[in-house]
């Protein structure tokens, strides 16, 4: 129990680290949804793991009732982990999240069926998030696929395949950006940096560019 209270207090300290707004532990745990549902969830998980599974299910519809964040009891999530804002969060049965990961509101962690090589449903259903992962508002990350240690999942992405380690993806279906070497570790808020690059819109651009020239080039010709 020792450990787990120890867990919390980390959870309790990534609001503080990564929420500017907030400025105390007490704060933290009065104010921030996000929070008190992880806390919740610490102890319906605790309830699942030693087969009180009914009451773990309606303790989690409760928290999802008066913090509009939906933990499934069985989800394993490990400490620092921080919902910001919290409103409008699905994480499924078997989603498993690393070490100082953060969501932000409306984000799914959901589940789709995925089959094994004899054509039976496989247990795993939804994604695995390594340490240090951001997952910006609104984003969708569905089956079971691997997000590697320090990606960041932009806003509004819908995400199908596995995301390598320090990657950022945008866009639907998401795809990566360009981004320097040096940013793949940093924080930032909602998955994405302004600095980063969407190389869709740098080939659009791209394609721009050529087609103002080639009606430059016509234009002189006849002429």
């Amino acid at each position: 129990m020792n450990s787990k209270f120890k867990m919390i207090l980390q959870d309790i300290d990534a609001v503080i680290a990564r929420d500017p707004a907030t400025h105390s532990r007490f704060e933290a745990i009065l104010c921030s949804a996000g929070l008190q549902a992880i806390i919740a969830h610490r102890g319906c998980h605790w309830l699942w793991n030693r087969n009180f599974r009914l009451l773990a299910r309606v303790l989690a519809q409760a928290v999802r009732f008066l913090t509009g964040v939906e933990i499934h009891p069985a989800a394993r999530i490990g400490k620092g982990f921080f919902i910001d804002h919290g409103m409008g969060v699905v994480i499924g049965e078997t989603t498993e999240i690393g070490n100082n990961v953060t969501l932000y509101h409306g984000v799914t962690l959901g589940g789709v069926a995925a089959f094994d090589k004899h054509g039976k449903i496989t247990a795993k259903r939804h994604p695995t998030l390594g340490d240090n992962v951001v997952v910006g508002a609104g984003a969708q990350i569905l089956g079971p696929i691997v997000i590697g240690n320090d990606a960041k999942i932009g806003a509004n992405a819908v995400v199908l395949k596995d995301v390598a380690a320090g990657q950022t993806v945008v866009g639907v279906p998401a795809h990566k950006t360009q981004h320097r070497a040096d940013a793949s570790r940093k924080f930032a808020a909602y998955g994405v940096c302004a600095a980063d690059k969407d190389p869709i819109e740098c080939r659009l651009e791209a394609l721009e560019t050529e087609l103002r020239e080639l009606k430059k080039a016509s234009s002189r010709t006849k002429s």
